[in-house]
């Protein structure tokens, strides 16, 4: 295709109409299969709370590790095995309309089982090395907001207090017991699409140019609000409570083609839909 076509199909992008609903009940959705290879839970795996009291007294650092090796080795609740299709379509300059459905977790990700867990933030690299390791990829902003609008279960966010125990394990428990409460509350069940009870760590064309930092987003309180604009403000191993990591699967489907989500982020008439800061380069190049 001609660059000269692409960008006047750049120029034209801001006017398109992005017609965002809930994947039809009816349809199979094409995620089905896409959590099927995410390493299987050994029967032996620490629970929720077993592992927050093993890690409790641990620096920020090891417990990080301790992290990112529990999910590598595959602990991590059944639910969020079963990915659930977020849906972009946008009509074209030239008339032909486009469907996007990304596939996400439909939660944050969480050491334990479905019975036991406890949902877990991780510095970038930690993030970025899990994601890259199960196939998928952090959201970007316009993902976050997709998710958040087509979500069935909205949790209104809950701040705790300021301060160095943000940070702390005990935080970390406090708020996902918090969060636990208000499902329960809801009636909401667990592999449901949830969100606003966390703030996303997202790609952004940022850390490309601000080396060593991390991105955060989200915490909506309705659509189109969320109490973290994006930010660059910490560096890439800061991590606090109020964290969450949502992946969303390298395969996306572009009218029903399976394609890589890198490969729609980097082309100019697809990446709008899903990122409002043009095309990104791929993740890898970030480290993890």
């Amino acid at each position: 295709m001609p660059m000269p076509f692409l960008r006047t199909v750049a120029l034209g992008l801001a006017g398109w109409a992005l017609c965002i609903g809930a994947w039809s009940q009816t349809a199979p959705s094409p995620c089905a299969s896409l959590g099927a290879g995410l390493p299987q839970r050994a029967a032996r795996a620490p629970g929720g709370a077993a592992f927050a009291d093993a890690v409790g007294g641990l620096p920020e650092h090891e417990r990080d590790r301790a992290i990112r090796d529990e999910l590598l080795a595959g602990n991590l609740p059944a639910f969020l095995r079963r990915l659930q299709p977020v849906t972009a379509r946008a009509l074209l300059p030239t008339g032909r309309m486009v469907s996007l459905t990304l596939c996400v977790l439909p939660d944050y990700l969480s050491i334990g089982s479905d019975d036991d867990h406890l949902r877990v933030p991780m510095g970038l690299d930690s993030a970025l090395a899990v994601a890259a390791r199960f196939g998928f990829m952090l959201p970007t902003r316009r993902i976050v907001d997709l998710i958040y609008r087509q979500a069935s279960v909205r949790l209104a966010p809950q701040p705790l207090p300021a301060g160095d125990q943000m940070r702390s394990t005990g935080y970390i428990r406090r708020h996902d017991a918090m969060v636990r409460e208000q499902m329960a509350e809801a009636g909401a069940a667990e592999g449901a699409l949830t969100a606003g009870h966390k703030k996303d760590v997202v790609l952004s064309a940022r850390l490309w140019t601000q080396p060593g930092r991390v991105a955060i987003y989200g915490w909506h309180r309705a659509v189109g609000a969320p109490i973290q604009p994006l930010s660059t403000v910490h560096g890439a191993r800061y991590v606090d409570y109020s964290h969450g990591v949502r992946l969303v699967s390298d395969v996306v489907f572009v009218d029903d083609r399976p394609t890589s989500l890198f490969d729609a982020l980097a082309d100019a008439v697809l990446a709008p839909l899903l990122s409002d800061e043009g095309p990104l380069p791929r993740a890898g190049q970030l480290g993890g």
